[in-house]
């Protein structure tokens, strides 16, 4: 005699066992160089570049303008970037005066 919540056992544990590689190695996979990075620069970006946040790509030009000023971890991934130059700012002209 074959009894119904034996099967349902049965069923659970080869779904379990066919799924349960793929979900329990997700955590073990090695960091990517964009985490790597985030992690090194954070504190960087939070400390010289907090203005930008949350645009990536200000942070990033803002971080290459302050390379030097980076911590040792973060500047690994500046390194190879050219300083931009910033142009100066135009001079206002002088105001009207008000009569």
């Amino acid at each position: 005699m074959f009894c119904p919540s034996l099967r349902l056992v049965r069923t659970t544990c080869l779904a379990l066992s066919v799924l349960a590689p793929g979900v329990f190695s997700l955590p073990a996979r090695a960091d990517t160089a964009r985490e790597q990075q985030t992690r090194a620069c954070k504190g960087d970006a939070l400390r010289l570049c907090a203005l930008a946040i949350p645009n990536e790509k200000k942070i990033a030009a803002c971080m290459a303008r302050k390379k030097d000023k980076l911590s040792t971890a973060c500047s690994v991934y500046f390194k190879d970037t050219p300083t931009p130059v910033t142009p100066p700012k135009a001079a206002r002209p002088p105001r009207a005066a008000r009569h």
